[in-house]
């Protein structure tokens, strides 16, 4: 008799039948709460850190020394290590399980780390990073993505978002990541904390994972700026010297076009701290002019008719040979492994490591000699007293699992400015300048390289008033514009126009706003004064006067063109496109409108 058979002659009218029955129900039953219990529990354990943490750890700080020794500057403070930094014994993750699968233990800890734990600290745990540090927004298909504190429905930013959210939430004191071509600043901007990249090659990167060894930076997170300066102390070995009281502040004029929070909640809140801490009012700069000029090894990236006014175009040629350096020193770096292991990523990382990888790289030379060049150029603006204030990120960041062309657009214009202090090897500090509609407003200064310890002084220096200032200007009212004397504004229009017509700007702008505080609801004067704008390279005024123009006529083909022209200049291809698509609605024949609509389907597809 077979088996089945046998299976069949069993009578279920057996009390032991039902017991066995029971058992297994009940195991079943047993299995799925436990597994419920432990996805419940995982869903808690991640709230309360935010999603910020790999790894749990404690490393505890070297022992005080006896007086005469100092005391350590860190005592009593704690801090995470993004999951790129070696430690004894414990595998690094560098982002990717299958990295983590195919490398032995570390056996020895990262010399910056060592550094933190000498001066006092206690280091309580490895964070979540972007995949092999090849990322901006923070979001990792593995370990999941750290809650944003300001925004959780936004990405935190990236690659060192743990240690971002980790110090934003208030979980440790401080936290060590990296910047490459943005690492640091861009989840500092986000969260809204005090983020900090050094000069290159101030800061020992032994025990740390390379991404790309000429753009790689070890950079630290700190909501306090006396603990930022500390941890500096402690990775630069940084002598006791006397504060650098005499500043050079200058406002790259151009820079804060790309960006859309008002200049009255960035460039005056600055500006109004500066008359405070300085003797000389701060010095404007068209920043792009003098990068065109003095960068000439960057000609062969972008075209010979690029207007330099058109600030854009220069750093998306530079930024263009910051990604193009990154991709070719992480091909050297770990292309044996990716073809041998074949590691599984996710979708935006995969496209990047597969195209560095495959990619044969020509002019080289290149772009170690624009790198030279751009050091040299900063170093010409700042000298050793010199302040570069930039805004750190020009777009609202992007919200989770955004769709690939926002993302694409995104980083397009971060890596613009982040791309600055990336090429050039300079230390930069992102500072969190209050919100805007509901989003973290950054701003960022940078000096020549070296000069960490005059930049780390000036932010303890000026912070306290930099965040007041902020607080008042966030809560103060708009002051409504005046209608005036109808010909007087008329005839100041006409004057405006004539400016124009003699190719003279800035007096056609200053002649079109004095008709506008006159009569604050006439289209045309915004129209006009946005054309002027356009042609002194102020793309984010030219916006926002054609938004003005618009609300007051809807049916102005100008304003829809001049936006879109601004737009375009501004990378909101987009948008530019609905612009340019508007004007044809009202002017089928428009050759203008036509002609921007197939030069941007081109640059979208």
């Amino acid at each position: 008799m077979s088996n089945s058979s046998k299976l069949g002659m069993i009578k279920v009218s057996n009390p032991k039948v039902w017991v066995v029955i029971g058992i297994g129900i009940a195991s079943v039953l047993i299995l799925a709460e436990t597994q419920r219990r432990r996805r419940k529990r995982a869903r808690f354990i991640r709230s309360e850190d935010f999603g910020a943490f790999v790894e749990r750890f404690e490393l505890l700080p070297f022992p005080q020394l006896p007086p005469p020794a100092a005391r350590q500057c860190l005592l009593g403070l704690n801090f995470a290590i993004k999951d790129i930094f070696d430690v004894k014994e414990h595998v690094t993750g560098f982002g990717n399980p299958d990295w983590k699968r195919t490398h032995e233990a570390a056996e020895k800890t990262a010399v910056a780390v060592t550094a933190l734990l000498k001066n006092g600290a206690t280091c309580v745990g490895k964070t979540v990073m972007d995949e092999l540090a090849f990322g901006l927004t923070g979001e990792n298909k593995f370990y999941g993505t750290p809650i944003n504190p300001l925004m959780p429905s936004h990405v935190p930013g990236g690659s060192s978002s743990g240690s971002a959210v980790a110090v934003a939430a208030e979980l440790v004191d401080f936290a060590l990541g990296t910047d490459t071509v943005g690492c640091i600043r861009i989840p500092a901007a986000i969260c809204g904390i005090l983020g900090f990249r050094p000069s290159h090659g101030s800061v020992s990167m032994i025990g740390v994972q390379p991404n790309s060894q000429s753009l790689d930076t070890v950079g630290w997170f700190a909501r306090d700026p006396a603990i930022l300066h500390n941890v500096g102390q402690s990775l630069l070995q940084l002598k006791q010297a006397t504060h650098k009281r005499a500043r050079r502040f200058i406002i790259a004029d151009d820079l804060f076009q790309l960006s859309k929070v008002p200049q009255q909640k960035t460039v005056h809140v600055v500006k109004k701290v500066i008359e405070i801490f300085s003797d000389d009012s701060p010095k404007n700069l068209i920043f792009c002019q003098c990068i065109a000029r003095d960068v000439p090894s960057l000609k062969g990236f972008y075209e010979e008719s690029t207007n330099p006014k058109n600030g854009i175009s220069i750093l998306k040629a530079l930024s263009s040979v910051m990604l193009s350096l990154q991709s070719y020193e992480f091909k050297t770096n770990h292309e044996e492994w990716v073809k041998s292991t074949k590691p599984k990523l996710g979708p935006g990382i995969s496209n990047r490591v597969r195209a560095a990888v495959s990619s044969n790289f020509e002019s080289i030379k290149s772009f170690y000699k624009v790198r030279t060049e751009m050091r040299s150029a900063i170093h010409s603006i700042l000298k050793n007293d010199g302040i570069l204030v930039i805004p750190t990120i020009a777009d609202s960041p992007l919200k989770l699992n955004s769709k690939m062309s926002q993302a694409s657009e995104f980083h397009d214009r971060a890596y613009a400015l982040l791309s600055i202090t990336s090429m050039s090897g300079c230390c930069q500090v992102s500072i969190p300048m209050g919100m805007h509609e509901g989003h973290p407003v950054a701003v960022s200064f940078i000096a020549c390289h070296g000069e960490d310890k005059f930049l780390l002084d000036t932010v303890l220096d000026m912070y306290s008033s930099l965040q007041e200032q902020a607080r008042i200007v966030s809560n103060s009212l708009p002051v409504p514009d005046t209608n005036g004397d109808m010909e007087t504004s008329e005839l100041l229009k006409e004057k405006g126009n004539a400016a124009f017509k003699g190719r003279q700007w800035n007096k056609a702008v200053s002649y079109y706003s004095e008709a506008i505080n006159l009569n604050g609801s006439n289209a045309t004067y915004y129209c006009n004064r946005a054309a002027a704008y356009l042609e002194l390279g102020c793309f984010q005024q030219a916006e926002e006067d054609c938004n003005k123009a618009i609300s007051f006529d809807k049916k102005n083909v100008k304003a829809y063109l001049r936006r879109g022209t601004a737009r375009e200049s501004l990378l909101y291809y987009k948008e530019a496109m609905q612009d340019f698509n508007h004007a044809l609605v009202l002017e089928p024949q428009n050759k203008v409108a036509s002609q921007a609509g197939k030069r941007l389907k081109k640059l979208i597809g």
